[in-house]
């Protein structure tokens, strides 16, 4: 999703753009004022409450404001991304902010604030004044907006600033010039945006293959679990000593080793468009591991592909594989092979089940030629995307 904060003090122009964005790129458009409007003109139970705290001089709740945000965003799935104008005001809401988009398995894309000198504010203000009759729009009470608007919100764009968010966009000039300059900032941002794909299926399926083929062609980084794991293995390190004792037995790996070995490797290899994680996660207690592994790169998983065919077919896959000079540990007995087969349909078809909820899992056959295999999941991969963009 496409979420972007606009930022910029009273007279910035944040009404104008933000009707051009939200078309321009189909988003949904949340001002927390016109929303706490809304709830008052339709009497709702929380509009009176509303109603009652602002009859009264009172500041409307952080908790009544994320409702609020909570119930448009969910009503609004049909949109490509969010456009939250004013929002968040305070370090608070900041927080609060990242925490309610976490929930709903996204994040802010970016903050743009348009900028422009007091100067210039206080004249298009007063001007706005003198056509609207609006009685706040006098030097003395703009003044005073203006020095609340830097007190509160410098926190805020350095709380951005911090997590490489921040795009100040220069606020003076011609309404076209202005929207250009955030429109070239958005698809610079979205150039660069990480797209992280989770490549799935059952032992026997084809990752392996499939996978390196899609990072070359995308230019993503591929790691494999697995290969991760017998390099420990044969460089005798004390964790490939666990990690064969593990296969030998034909059981996963604890996910403490799995961790240490894919975070390292994404701080190593991070010049790419992004990761695709090859039977990763395997269990759901994996797939929240994954999750918390790409926030702290500021990312999250972007979609889940998995690789499906018949049974038999992995069995025969598998115990061919088992007689060449591609042989695994685990593929050397039907006993071992059929034991992964059913730990794949216990332990990873939850997390499946889990990325269907969040609309990123797509089934793609697996049986053919690999060149059919590989050009159906190509098209696939460029399709989501797309869609992601």
């Amino acid at each position: 999703m496409l979420n972007i904060a606009l930022f910029g003090p009273p007279g910035a122009g944040k009404g104008t753009q933000s009707q051009m964005l939200i078309e321009k790129y189909n988003l949904a458009y949340i001002s927390t004022g016109d929303l706490l409007r809304q709830e008052i003109a339709e009497g709702t139970e929380l509009g009176k409450q509303v109603k009652d705290i602002i009859g009264k001089g009172g500041l409307v709740s952080d908790e009544i404001m994320v409702d609020l945000i909570e119930k448009k965003i969910i009503t609004s799935s049909d949109k490509k991304g969010i456009l939250f104008d004013g929002f968040p005001r305070t370090l608070v809401q900041a927080y609060i902010l990242d925490g309610l988009l976490l929930k709903l398995n996204t994040s802010l894309s970016c903050m743009l604030s348009l900028e422009v000198p007091d100067e210039e504010l206080t004249r298009r203000l007063i001007e706005r004044g003198k056509v609207s009759g609006r009685e706040d729009d006098n030097e003395e009470v703009i003044k005073f907006r203006l020095v609340e608007y830097k007190n509160k919100t410098s926190p805020v764009i350095g709380y951005y600033q911090e997590r490489n968010l921040y795009v100040p966009i220069k606020g003076v000039g011609p309404i076209p010039d202005i929207f250009t300059m955030l429109c070239n900032s958005i698809e610079l941002m979205l150039e660069k945006e990480w797209f992280n794909l989770v490549l799935s299926g059952p032992p026997g399926a084809g990752k392996g293959t499939q996978g390196r083929l899609l990072a070359q062609k995308f230019n993503f980084y591929y790691i494999s679990t697995g290969s991760l794991l017998r390099r420990e293995i044969k460089a005798g390190t004390d964790l490939g000593v666990k990690v064969k004792e593990a296969y030998e037995k034909g059981e996963l790996v604890s996910d403490e080793i799995v961790i240490r070995l894919i975070e390292r490797e994404m701080k190593v290899h991070n010049n790419v468009n992004g990761f695709i994680f090859k039977g990763f996660p395997r269990t759901i207690l994996q797939s929240y591991i994954l999750d918390g592994l790409l926030r702290r790169m500021g990312m999250g998983v972007s979609y889940v592909v998995e690789l499906q065919a018949p049974t038999i077919e992995l069995i025969k896959r598998l115990d061919k594989r088992g007689r060449s000079d591609k042989a695994r540990t685990y593929d050397l007995s039907t006993e071992l092979i059929i034991h992964r087969l059913e730990e794949y349909d216990t332990k990873t078809a939850p997390v499946m089940e889990l990325y269907k909820k969040q609309n990123k899992h797509v089934v793609v056959n697996a049986v053919g030629p690999n060149e059919d295999i590989f050009d159906r999941l190509s098209e696939t991969v460029q399709s989501a995307m797309k869609k992601s963009r």
